[in-house]
């Protein structure tokens, strides 16, 4: 053979084996970016060794029934099952058009008798026959991958497990968010509940000493009513606690796969500040939100569907290929006469479709439009979400300390007003008064500890729970 004919051979192997790719190569959207965020001025940053658990993000709270309870949320809950046997599925996908990078080989094996009739025209009259056929075949087909169509699907279903790995993470990291909120929400219930048990011991003694004041004629009945009131009220508020706390106790017990009658958390304050959460830099989450990563490879695999789509205005080439015996009795069936075979290529090219495949390449590229749209509106609002937080946390620890001078100033300004009521100087109208703005300031600064707990859960929620997009490539096999 000559060079310039192995040149050309060696040429068209190359083509037939490897092929191009047709369609745009993937590059990742730009985002809207900061350099910095706005809220964390005036926070606390974190030291630059400080960063959320990998995984176990809760544990910064340290709280000891927290985390016994999210190490449930794994084997127990739902909708994480749901989630997971998506990626299972999404993984099966992978695998089953992969198997189109490979021929396609089938066997068949059969025996058959066949009589012909004796009247069949233009034969002797009566001539009937009657043979026997025995046949075993192998077939092999292959589609020739010249413009990367295969391929391509092949890359858009990992692309879209990767992207149901990082759904799975996001399932994952709301569910552990959303058991944590719950959590402080109930301890939050269980301080208020005792700071209103403890205000209805105090007003039952208020209302034990208006009523000696009342049968000593030191003091009018209209005082006993103003404290029975004042009583009955608080008692009120108290059950209305425990309606709020047993209903996030049951969501706890749900979302670790319990069901609530088999549950329970016996009481404990909420008294521990958040810790600082490490916001990090905007550039990082997009490598740190399961979320936002799993737009941007549902992006990648609308790019792949745009190839796909390209692809089909060129022509399909196959690989055919047939080897086999047939005989009439079993003893010539491998006689080397009984050998058969064909080998052929075919090639199929859509002339006219009526602009289908037109019009399946523009919905892929709208499709691809929708998800960039969808991958920036995501990351518009993660940066969102965590600015929203380091704006709550900033505010409100500024907020606390503001209310506990408030609770100070109540307390006191009550313990003025009952040694005046018992000195005969005041009415009781003075404490009724001094003892409701106190209990306020008293809930409102448990319900701002509350706000800075759950602030620092959706904080870290927003920074994406110490989740790093490296892992995505892995868990898509």
């Amino acid at each position: 053979m000559s060079p310039r004919r192995a040149l050309l051979a060696g040429a068209l192997a190359t083509l037939l084996l490897g092929g191009c790719m047709v369609g745009p190569d993937y590059t990742k959207p730009s985002v809207p970016m900061t350099p910095a965020y706005k809220e964390a001025e005036g926070w606390k940053p974190a030291n630059p060794s400080d960063h959320l658990p990998r995984g176990q993000w809760w544990t910064i709270f340290g709280d000891p029934d927290l985390d016994a309870l999210a190490a449930e949320i794994e084997p127990a809950n739902q909708n994480l099952k749901v989630a997971e046997a998506r990626l299972r599925q999404a993984r099966a996908l992978v695998r089953f058009n992969r198997a189109a990078l490979f021929p396609t080989i089938s066997a068949s094996a059969g025996a058959s008798s066949v009589r012909d009739s004796g009247n069949r025209p233009f034969l002797t009259p009566n001539a009937s026959t009657i043979s026997g056929i025995g046949h075993g075949s192998s077939d092999m087909s292959y589609e020739i991958d010249l413009w990367g169509r295969v391929r391509r699907t092949v890359a858009s279903a990992r692309r879209e497990a990767e992207a149901t790995a990082a759904d799975l993470e996001t399932a994952r990291l709301s569910l552990q968010a959303e058991l944590t909120f719950d959590y402080f929400e109930l301890r939050a219930a269980d301080a208020q509940q005792q700071l209103l048990n403890e205000t209805v011991k105090a007003f039952e003694a208020a209302l034990r000493l208006t009523t000696n004041r009342f049968e000593g004629g030191a003091a009018p009945k209209s005082d006993v009513a103003q404290a029975q009131t004042q009583l009955d009220t608080t008692r009120a508020q108290a059950t209305d606690v425990a309606v709020q706390r047993a209903q996030f106790e049951h969501a706890i017990a749900t979302l670790i796969g319990r069901p609530p009658a088999e549950f329970s958390l016996p009481a404990r304050l909420l008294t521990a500040p958040p810790p600082d959460i490490p916001a990090g830099l905007p550039s990082e989450l997009l490598e740190r939100r399961p979320d936002i990563a799993a737009a941007e490879r549902r992006v990648a695999e609308a790019n792949e569907q745009i190839g796909i789509a390209k692809a089909a205005y060129y022509p399909t080439v196959m690989l055919n290929a047939s080897v086999g015996f047939e005989g009439s009795t079993f003893g010539n069936l491998l006689n080397a006469s009984s050998l058969l075979w064909s080998v052929g290529a075919s090639i199929t090219q859509t002339i006219f479709d009526a602009g289908r495949r037109r019009a399946t390449s523009d919905a892929a590229r709208a499709s691809y439009d929708a998800t960039v749209a969808t991958y920036r509106q995501t990351t518009l609002s993660a940066f969102q979400q965590v600015e929203d937080n380091l704006a709550a946390l900033r505010i409100l620890e500024q907020e606390a300390q503001q209310q506990r001078r408030a609770v100070e100033s109540a307390q006191l300004s009550l313990q003025l007003f009952t040694n005046r009521y018992r000195g005969g100087v005041d009415n009781y109208l003075q404490v009724i008064t001094a003892q409701t703005v106190t209990l306020t300031n008293q809930r409102v600064e448990i319900d701002i500890l509350r706000r800075r707990m759950d602030a620092s859960v959706l904080l870290v929620k927003a920074v994406g729970g110490g989740w790093d997009a490296s892992a995505l490539s892995k868990a898509a096999k």
